[in-house]
């Protein structure tokens, strides 16, 4: 059977549910049998909707897929996104129960993107996560920041940052910690 023909049978299985706020760190823990992400870049004009996690294990095709997609497309460089920040994305989105991908504006970031980006704006870190593709800058069109904020904070799986004056939100799998108006 082939990796979509596969997916596809699981798909067509799965039954979603949005657990409370209140259980986040649970469903972070391992609630579902199958974990999906989707995601569309203004930047590339690319999107995803996949499933990439199935009983408990990763799915190698998908997770590369999501690697080359969240890659830096300045310098079209991909590496291995950690699977903790794919795993927050999706547990956030979930408790969002909203349909919409969203909308990545950054992923991996080469050091020289990061450097790059340093000189333009205060606001990105010497040492940022983005740089060992452990984070991600996202928005939804449905959402609001704060109603995306709480979500991924919900999930107590690592940092959110809340960008309002730019409308996204930060997710990474580092220490637990907030920030942002």
């Amino acid at each position: 059977m082939t990796r979509r023909g596969l997916l596809g049978a699981f798909a067509a299985t799965a039954v979603s549910s949005a657990p409370m706020y209140a259980n986040a760190a649970g469903f972070l823990r391992g609630g579902g049998d199958v974990r999906r992400i989707a995601m569309y870049s203004g930047r590339t004009g690319e999107s995803i909707n996949m499933i990439y996690w199935i009983e408990g294990k990763y799915i190698k095709e998908a997770l590369k897929e999501i690697n080359y997609f969240m890659r830096d497309w300045r310098v079209d460089q991909a590496i291995k996104i950690d699977t903790r920040t794919i795993d927050i994305m999706a547990a956030a989105h979930g408790l969002m129960d909203v349909r919409e991908p969203y909308m990545m504006l950054s992923g991996y970031r080469s050091p020289q993107t990061n450097s790059m980006l340093r000189r333009k704006s205060r606001g990105v870190a010497k040492n940022s996560l983005h740089m060992k593709g452990q984070a991600a800058d996202l928005r939804l069109k449905s959402r609001s920041v704060h109603q995306i904020f709480k979500a991924a904070a919900a999930c107590r799986g690592g940092g959110v940052g809340k960008y309002s004056g730019s409308n996204f939100v930060h997710m990474d799998c580092g220490t637990v910690r907030t920030w942002g108006r």
